[in-house]
């Protein structure tokens, strides 16, 4: 069995590798990164692939040299903050790869089943909302990040419809975990701890919006869905990855200091506050539940304490590198 995963260099690329090698060692893991690619060894055995997945010509040969059974779709531009300042940027990297991709994938002899990874952004978010949003929830989307995403969504859907091509639309709604890039809520909060407990920041944390309130699951649960989705998902479908429970930010923050190993200050940073940011926004995923049989199992607490742990010791690193 031949597995691509576009984006493997990625947060959650690596942890559907960890995933896939525990479930699946029998399987040969392929990997697009956009840079440097990692050589494959025996501790850590993915042949990763360096290549633009803009580019029709590098991609369709990647392709038909791999012949993938099955294909995660996780490339993306993924910081919706980073969307507002880079609109374009965004819309063109998380499109283009997915025509350029999907091209390829449909020029096969035998089309592999494909999980294409969106985003419970597309459904926006509502200050009164009486229960989460299902997979029927129409699309409202807020940002440049969640347009793209609707976009590939309803490409998945086209290119299902139209060429029988084996998609599966996974929505997952906000993740985090250990791994996660600076520019998103979590890691960006335990930073700043890290950093405030090694004697490298003032005992000042600077936030922005706390009001928010959003539906967190771990990382780890995540990539546990796509491969259930993967293995009985209907092509064709959609399926939310959710908690199916909200959490303000706050919460979040309150947590996170709990953990701390000192006493912080918190102030507004009204740098830090995005555009668009309405209230409220979480998932049903009763229809993923049904199909797969999928439930988180990681706390929310225990989520973040890794997260804290982890950058900790990327502090630690840093701290040494620089002496």
């Amino acid at each position: 069995m031949n597995v691509l995963i576009t984006g493997a260099g990625g947060f959650v690329g690596q942890h559907l590798i960890q995933q896939l090698l525990a479930s699946a060692p029998q399987h040969t893991i392929h990997g697009t990164v956009l840079r440097s690619a990692p050589a494959a060894s025996a501790a850590h055995p993915v042949q990763y692939h360096q290549v633009d997945l803009r580019h029709d010509r590098a991609v369709d040969a990647l392709v038909q040299a791999i012949q993938p059974n099955q294909v995660y779709h996780l490339a993306a531009q993924a910081n919706v903050a980073r969307s507002f300042e880079q609109p374009w940027e965004t819309l063109e990297n998380n499109i283009r790869t997915q025509i350029t991709l999907f091209e390829a994938l449909r020029a096969l002899p035998k089309p592999p089943r494909i999980v294409l990874v969106t985003s419970g952004e597309i459904y926006g978010t509502h200050a009164a909302a009486e229960g989460p949003f299902d997979e029927s929830a129409p699309f409202q989307p807020s940002n440049p990040y969640s347009v793209s995403k609707v976009t590939q969504d309803m490409l998945g859907f086209q290119y299902w419809h139209t060429y029988q091509l084996p998609v599966l639309r996974a929505r997952p709604f906000n993740h985090l975990g250990p791994g996660q890039n600076l520019g998103f809520v979590a890691p960006d909060f335990a930073m700043q701890i890290a950093r405030i407990e090694a004697g490298l920041q003032a005992p000042v944390m600077h936030v922005g919006t706390l009001t928010a309130e959003r539906d967190f699951t771990d990382v780890r649960d995540i990539v546990r869905a796509y491969l259930l989705i993967m293995a009985h998902g209907e092509p064709g479908a959609a399926y939310n990855v959710a908690t199916g429970t909200a959490c303000t930010v706050r919460h979040l923050l309150d947590v996170l200091l709990g953990m701390a190993d000192v006493a912080i200050d918190v102030q507004t940073d009204p740098t830090r506050v995005r555009p668009g940011s309405a209230p409220k926004s979480w998932g049903d995923s009763s229809r993923l539940r049904i199909a797969t049989g999928w439930q988180p199992a990681l706390s929310l607490e225990q989520t973040l304490r890794d997260v804290l742990n982890d950058c900790r010791q990327r502090v630690q690193e840093s701290t040494k590198a620089d002496a």
